[in-house]
């Protein structure tokens, strides 16, 4: 208990006071997937009413997730003036993407929580997109961050975004062509998806691009570039995370030519190691003292657990799983897209067809590996409190399942529109965002 309440200490001072009821970024707290205190609903249906305390709509096209801070929601989203503009969810291979050149209008919103009434609306951009999209992306893909006095939108080559809780822009700044997509085919334009963190008094985003990849610190008063450091990288869409550590904090960032460890303070990298996907969507979680680093795409799909405060080339030796520094690994196993988890000292990943496998998180051996529903599509990252896994699909039904060494399916929630961003967590409020609203569902 102690050890927990020094950590959390720290992670205060790093990222400013988060209380219970918070939901500050991608992932909530420190992008762990884990609500502390939460105890959100087991059953509902958003088709029939049931256990929804409001919904609202929210106009245009975005996967973004919500984030929590105090009685406010935050969301983002791009309006396409083209209305036949949607989502093509289900399981495909397909590189094409959403050739949209309609005007579009760039949007942050912040909501009631207790009501769903829509506290302010601000138009961020307006104008034809710089890049194309991934038919399962959108214009508006990256999740917004708040320390509860700043809130920082991210639309890639449309710009960053400071405003203040209350509504007003603080300040903006143009970071260039945000191009990512395919690296065989630089036409396979699929968007930025990697969303900002916040860390002491300054803002971090990773943007790995076709050309001239960097991950950079922005000063959250005024948006003055506190550090930048290159990255010889190619696209990814996952999201940094801070990680607090005895001696200095780290930013470990996932992405297909290097996993790499950078000290927050300064963006001095600390550490790499391969081999990874050559395509990388996952973000890094970190517990138990490691950083757990997944990816999914073939042929190489890795686990890696990694120490906290290690340095260097980490790379392991043929053959070897472990060493000094990597506490385990596995080459085959890792998923794609949803980011995993660790609760209750287990790793928990799900894989895009919906396959949930359990690890021990300081051995990395595998406790049990089960499908979850019929199968189907997943894209949004599992989330859990109260001793409950939260998993949802493209197809628009969140299934609850207990956390533990056994599988068991608590219940199934439909909500009646296709699912493809990470719900978030506020007390015994949970906040799922489809295609077209925004729930609360409360018990």
């Amino acid at each position: 208990m102690r050890r927990i309440y020094i950590w959390a200490c720290v992670m205060a001072a790093a990222t400013g006071a988060i209380f219970a009821g918070d939901w500050p970024q991608f992932r909530g707290p420190s992008a762990s997937g884990v609500g502390d205190g939460a105890k959100p609903p087991v059953t509902w249906d958003a088709t029939k009413g049931t256990h929804i305390l409001w919904s609202v709509e929210i106009p245009g096209l975005a996967d973004s997730s919500p984030i929590v801070w105090g009685d406010q929601v935050f969301v983002t989203t791009a309006i396409s003036s083209d209305p036949k503009q949607t989502f093509r969810i289900g399981a495909y291979g397909d590189t094409d993407p959403v050739n949209d050149n309609s005007p579009h209008k760039w949007e942050v919103l912040a909501i009631d929580k207790k009501t769903g009434k829509i506290l302010w609306q601000q138009v961020a951009h307006e104008g034809v997109p710089k890049t194309k999209r991934h038919p399962k992306s959108s214009q508006a893909s990256p999740t917004p961050v708040t320390n509860g006095k700043v809130v920082v939108a991210y639309f890639g080559s449309e710009g960053l975004y400071a405003y203040s809780t209350s509504g007003e822009l603080l300040w903006k700044k143009d970071l260039g062509l945000q191009n990512a997509g395919w690296f065989f085919d630089p036409d396979s334009e699929w968007g930025a998806a990697s969303s900002p963190v916040i860390y002491k008094n300054m803002v971090i985003l990773q943007c790995d691009r076709q050309k001239d990849s960097f991950i950079a610190a922005f000063d959250l008063k005024d948006g003055r570039e506190l550090w930048r450091t290159a990255r010889a990288e190619i696209p990814s869409w996952g999201t940094p995370t801070i990680v607090a550590g005895k001696d200095h904090t780290e930013v470990a960032t996932n992405a297909p030519k290097a996993i790499r460890g950078y000290d927050a303070d300064t963006g001095k990298q600390l550490w790499s190691m391969g081999p990874n996907s050559e395509v990388v969507c996952t973000t890094p979680v970190s517990a138990q003292g490691l950083i757990y680093v997944t990816a999914g795409y073939p042929p190489v799909q890795p686990i890696y657990a990694i120490k906290v405060g290690s340095s260097g080339d980490l790379t392991l030796k043929d053959g070897k799983e472990s060493s000094d520094a990597i506490a385990w690994s596995k080459q085959r196993g890792g998923v794609y897209l949803p980011s995993p988890l660790v609760y209750d000292e287990r790793l928990y990943t799900v894989a895009n067809n919906g396959v949930l496998s359990v690890y021990d998180a300081k051995s990395g051996t595998r406790i049990y590996q089960q499908r979850v529903g019929e199968g189907g599509s997943y894209v949004a990252s599992p989330v859990v409190a109260a001793g409950k896994l939260y998993i949802s699909s493209e197809d628009g039904d969140v299934f609850v399942v207990k956390a533990g060494p056994q599988y068991e399916l608590l219940s199934k929630n439909p909500i009646g529109e296709p699912i493809l961003a990470t719900p978030a967590l506020a007390g015994d409020l949970l906040l799922v965002r489809g295609a077209k609203h925004l729930f609360a569902i409360k018990e």
